[in-house]
């Protein structure tokens, strides 16, 4: 391989269409197969194609966005959107609830409908790319409530791994914090998140959950943020943890804190700051309200 500046420049067309932020580079290999991306006026059959600076790229005919800076926000995903751009039922989405300016964004992994807490997003396909991967070893941590009263010998068998119906699920951490009347506390931990994951492994157990909260990914965490907030990461953050490159911090609308347009009302804090511990998590405990409320939405 080559190591001239020439060559260190190029790299993979899926890699440069997901770092526009258009879309994942798994989605961008689909594109450019299904023949929605060109290449200086040639149409793509095959993502086995590097690129620089220098080559024009349009997908669907519209020309690639510049490249911009890799950029990674925390978000308070309320309970009740969906984590797509699009929803085929007409359901309200996590894009959909942004401000309307907010720059373009994909998430790192999802929450389902009825889960809520930390959601990550970024304009940057690979690096939400590189987060989710299990190899990355980021622990995700959730605060889940359940119908029933779970035994600590039946939650440490977890940590084992768990097959449901032919799915095999990874070592999963749990413990009991608290019960009260019919319902449990718990806190879950798990480093590679399936689908549904610990709805299904406590469905199994016979301990329906009934509500799901994610309070960190990694070493960034839910904190102080109010459903529907949004607050940008620090850039040290991202070179510190995540391996990104140096640039200048913009002047920009978007570095602080914000609300996205289901958000509650209310001041936001302190721009950049990115708090470890606060009000989200002690309402995860269940020592406050039992039921969340559902977004409001600007008309």
């Amino acid at each position: 391989m080559s190591d001239t500046p020439e060559a260190q420049k190029k790299e993979r067309i899926a890699k440069r269409i997901a770092r526009a932020g258009v879309c994942s580079r798994r989605d961008a290999e689909r594109w450019i197969e299904a023949g929605r991306v060109t290449l200086n006026g040639k149409k793509l059959t095959t993502p086995a194609v590097t690129v620089d600076d220098n080559d024009r790229i349009t997908v669907d005919g519209k020309p690639l966005p510049v490249k911009e800076r890799p950029r990674l926000w925390r978000y308070h995903k309320p309970s009740g959107l969906v984590t797509s751009h699009k929803d085929e039922k007409g359901r309200d989405t996590v894009f959909s609830s942004l401000p309307e300016d907010f720059p373009r964004v994909i998430s790192v992994g999802r929450l389902d409908l009825n889960s809520e807490g930390l959601l990550l997003l970024t304009n940057d396909g690979e690096l939400a790319r590189r987060l989710e991967l299990p190899a990355t070893g980021w622990k995700r941590k959730y605060r889940v409530r359940v119908h029933g009263h779970p035994r600590e010998s039946e939650l440490k068998r977890l940590a084992n791994g768990i097959t449901i119906e032919g799915v095999k699920y990874g070592s999963i951490e749990a413990t009991l914090d608290s019960s009260k009347g019919a319902n449990s506390w718990l806190t879950i931990s798990l480093r590679e998140g399936k689908n549904r994951e610990i709805r299904r492994v406590m469905e199994h157990l016979e301990y329906p959950v009934l509500r799901l909260i994610r309070v960190s990914y990694g070493p960034l965490q839910l904190g102080e943020l109010k459903e529907g907030e949004i607050e940008e990461v620090k850039s040290k953050i991202l070179r510190d943890q995540m391996g990104v490159e140096k640039f200048e911090e913009p002047d920009d609308p978007f570095v602080g804190k914000g609300k996205g347009r289901g958000a509650p009302k209310g001041r936001g804090g302190p721009r950049g700051t990115l708090s470890i511990k606060g009000k989200s998590e002690r309402e995860a405990s269940g020592k406050s309200r039992q039921t969340p409320p559902r977004p409001r939405r600007k008309r």
